[in-house]
């Protein structure tokens, strides 16, 4: 079955060390419409490759399992681009100037 890619969209996340179980993760970046506190499910080598506070744009959707917290779902076969601080504030400044 196909993916449908019409739920997927670009977010900016950024890996972080939870401080509950000082594990890197994925958080997205705030100004996007989703909480910088939100779980991104994704493939652990996107976190053990990068170190913390590597920015990434990810193809992502909004999800929940079985009724539970929703979470940004990434699938681990889509490609990811490495942002620098730069590129990902600009990016955010876009986000934020479509959605005026």
């Amino acid at each position: 079955m196909a993916r449908d890619m019409s739920v997927y969209r670009e977010v900016a996340v950024q890996s972080l060390r939870d401080p509950r179980s000082g594990l890197l993760v994925l958080r997205p970046m705030s100004g996007q419409g989703f909480p910088p506190t939100m779980k991104v499910s994704c493939g652990r080598q996107l976190v053990l490759d990068y170190p913390e506070g590597t920015c990434f744009l990810v193809q992502a959707k909004m999800t929940d399992r079985l009724g539970g917290e929703p979470y940004l779902y990434v699938w681990h076969g889509d490609p990811v681009t490495v942002l620098t601080k730069t590129q990902a504030e600009a990016f955010l400044q876009q986000y934020r100037r479509l959605r005026l």
